[in-house]
């Protein structure tokens, strides 16, 4: 499965944007896909998760009660909400999709997209 991630861009501090996951070459059945982010010199941290149903979701310390994951799977899309930026969310954003894992460690995931930027301007 093929991802592409949109939706970065530049925002003030307190802002807010929605990045988009859209799977291509076959549908995102049965799929768990999780976002990550990585900023210059640091490791891939854990953003978000969501399983295929929707059913259950996990998120960072980091991001809890800012960030919204879910999923359209008639889209075969898979969005992430992002409210109330801080400066310290800048980074790049990557989706990744995987038929048995939803969990934190990026090394889970089998399928990742090419990363979307996210810049917050304090």
């Amino acid at each position: 499965v093929q991802l592409v991630e949109s939706g970065g861009g530049l925002v003030q501090a307190g802002g807010a944007l929605r990045l988009s996951c859209a799977a291509s070459g076959r549908t995102f059945s049965g799929f768990a896909v999780g976002w990550f982010r990585q900023a210059p010199g640091k490791e891939r941290d854990f953003v978000a998760s969501i399983t295929w149903s929707g059913g259950s979701t996990r998120y960072g310390d980091s991001v809890k009660g800012r960030f919204t994951i879910s999923r359209d799977n008639a889209k075969n899309t898979v969005y992430l909400q992002m409210n109330s930026l801080k400066f310290e969310d800048t980074a790049v954003y990557y989706c990744a999709a995987s038929n048995n894992y939803s969990g934190v460690r990026y090394r889970g995931y089998d399928y990742w997209g090419q990363g979307t930027q996210v810049t917050v301007s304090s």
